[in-house]
């Protein structure tokens, strides 16, 4: 009932900048919570970042704070990335998510997955 479309990855130098769009279909998703996760090979899917549809409240990742920004547009049912100063160690394929319920950070929280978005960040 949900799909989610991630967009926006690509090849960037540290220190450099990208935005991932994450394109979301299906029924209202007013009451919905949508984060970032990413994943490397060979490492657990980490959360990154969540937005609650309505509210715009936001939570991150300690390891992206002050670096990366979380935020949606309602009229499109679109959410956001903006990824700056970005680090090697951020490169993964990074996936959006969604959940009804009270998810925040565990990835078995979320029952709606994009098909991931390939970040590689050079240094």
């Amino acid at each position: 009932q949900v799909q989610l479309v991630e967009s926006g990855g690509g090849l960037v130098q540290a220190g450099g900048s990208l935005r991932l769009s994450c394109a979301a279909s299906g029924r209202t998703f007013s009451p919905y919570k949508v984060a970032w996760f990413r994943q490397a090979p060979g490492k657990e899917r980490q959360f990154v970042a969540r937005i609650a549809w309505s509210s715009s409240t936001t939570y991150y990742a300690d390891s992206v704070k002050g670096r990366f920004t979380i935020s949606r547009d309602n009229a499109k049912t679109m959410v956001y990335l903006q990824m700056n100063t970005l680090k090697p160690e951020d490169t993964a394929v990074y996936f959006c998510a969604a959940d009804r319920g009270a998810g925040l950070v565990r990835p078995d929280e979320y029952n709606y997955w994009g098909q991931g978005t390939q970040v590689t960040v050079s240094s």
